[in-house]
């Protein structure tokens, strides 16, 4: 048993741990839950991943269902619904939480082309975190590149999604679902 406070570690320790069944935050610093998982997965494949999110966001339901062996769980939603989704997904079942179910709204998600896989991984983590705050130096240092190779995939990143600031960059990362929004954050103070 591991616990992990970011998507990196989380990569790092679940390889280590090679366990049968891993809980994750969509929203985690460094690497967001979602793309953590699939790495795992690359070297893990039958681990099974129960997701947890604030966000009521059909797109990353999908985007968590199609990696199989999978369930999304809202975090508002009773302890007892996460014990059936770890128990279903430990069956080899998928689990979603009932909010999310309405109509085929995830069935039709899952079918349309999603705007984060025009991104590579790398180009997913350079703009996790710059949403995050970190500058172009910092984002160099932990990925190991060169700060001409970040001003390179930003350059690209912000000519392929039409992007003319940091804040679209901001933007970008939380409509594809790369960081989350607090919404008990206000005017600086977390309620």
């Amino acid at each position: 048993m591991g616990a992990v406070t970011d998507g990196r570690s989380l990569v790092t320790e679940a390889i280590r741990l090679k366990p049968d069944i891993i809980i994750v935050d969509i929203g985690m610093p460094l690497l967001n839950g979602l793309d953590a998982a699939r790495r795992i997965r690359e070297q893990l494949p039958s681990v099974r991943i129960v997701f947890l999110t604030m966000q009521e966001n059909a797109h990353l339901a999908a985007a968590a269902l199609e990696l199989g062996h999978a369930g999304f769980v809202l975090k508002h939603a009773a302890a007892s619904e996460l014990v059936t989704a770890i128990e279903q997904v430990w069956r080899g079942e998928a689990y979603l939480s009932p909010k999310l179910r309405s109509g085929a709204c995830v069935e039709h998600e899952t079918q349309v082309s999603q705007p984060s896989k025009n991104l590579t991984p790398r180009q997913r983590d350079i703009v996790q975190l710059f949403a995050e705050g970190y500058g172009m130096k910092e984002i160099a240092a932990r990925l190991n590149l060169s700060l001409k190779t970040i001003e390179f995939h930003k350059h690209h990143i912000m000519a392929e999604f039409n992007l003319k600031s940091n804040a679209d960059l901001v933007l970008l990362a939380v409509k594809l679902g790369l960081i989350a929004i607090n919404p008990n954050i206000r005017c600086g103070k977390v309620s």
